[in-house]
């Protein structure tokens, strides 16, 4: 009991001249400590000021209700089995076409396609920051020349000079947000670029062309519908069916009739979006404080490094 009681304050009173050892080390390279510190602070600072503004710009839209795909699914309902006899599916539509919609919103195909409708391949892969004073959308003349309108850039293959519609597709992703709160079925569509007119520019186009190609879609499908009906009630005698048909081919009248007479046939705008005054990123002050901290960091262990290595 006597040597385990020995030994004990002794390992307590050796930590304690460990401590003092320590502190006593990292006070004497202070100078060390705090150099690296500012020198990572300035490094921070110029790092932050040369990152260019990013602004984010987005729309809060809401499903738009679908009469006509309602009363399809009523109908289908009611008669799926009477029209099964004549050997015709008319099964019910999914009654979530906002799902599908954003979907395709987010597909390659639609985003490559609105890539080359709009010809903004250079604004998108080219652009390195904005003017505030002049209202223009710098691009990197190592990329493009602005002159010739040719592409400059130098890449490895397989990449080539022109940026391919898959290489735009992914670039476009990485500044795409399309969000839909489950509880409210809200949608917010969001695009970062760094020209803030830009970004609203791009926001608008996207969802006036997803609502624009969700109407041409069901509008060639109701049409089609419409021509198979007709040929069926040509086709058949028994007034019951043909009285079937007869309701199907009416509510896709009123599907096209609803596509023709709105302009927002799938998404609604709540809250359009607007050119962003206020930059989304860079965070230049949160930059500078890690970074100062991780130079502090830095500063402590090559002290505690040094005065090992001394030894």
């Amino acid at each position: 009991m006597n040597e385990t009681e020995q030994a004990q304050p002794s390992t307590i009173h050796d930590d304690e001249i460990d401590l003092r050892e320590i502190f006593r080390v990292l006070w004497a390279g202070k100078w060390l400590i705090g150099i690296i510190t500012f020198t990572s602070a300035v490094i921070a600072v110029v790092v932050a000021l040369m990152l260019p503004n990013v602004y984010r710009a987005e729309a809060l839209l809401a499903p738009n209700d679908q009469e006509g795909a309602g009363g399809l699914s009523a109908l289908a309902a009611q008669y799926g089995g009477l029209a099964s006899l004549a050997g015709i599916d008319i099964g019910g539509r999914p009654s979530d076409k906002t799902a599908l919609g954003l979907e395709i919103l987010q597909s390659r195909k639609f985003i490559t396609g609105f890539i080359e409708r709009h010809d903004i391949l250079v604004p998108l892969m080219a652009a390195k920051s904005w003017d505030d004073e002049t209202g223009r959308l710098i691009i990197d003349t190592d990329d493009y020349d602005v002159s010739e309108k040719m592409w400059v850039r130098d890449v490895r293959p397989p990449k080539t000079s022109v940026p391919s519609l898959l290489e735009a597709y992914e670039e476009f992703t990485e500044i795409l947000s399309v969000n839909q709160n489950n509880t409210t079925g809200f949608v917010v569509v969001a695009v970062e670029h760094y020209s803030p007119i830009v970004a609203k520019q791009w926001v608008d186009w996207l969802i006036d062309d997803l609502n624009s190609s969700i109407m041409l879609q069901d509008v060639a499908e109701a049409e089609q519908a419409i021509e198979y009906l007709n040929k069926q009630i040509e086709n058949t005698s028994l007034s019951q069916l043909q009285n079937v048909f007869f309701n199907l081919i009416e509510e896709q009248t009123k599907t096209v009739m609803l596509a023709m007479v709105t302009d927002e046939y799938l998404l609604k705008t709540l809250d359009p979006a607007v050119a962003p005054e206020i930059k989304a990123r860079p965070q230049r002050a949160l930059i500078v404080i890690f970074c100062s901290i991780f130079g502090g960091l830095v500063g402590l262990v090559v002290v505690l490094v040094l005065n090992r290595s001394r030894r």
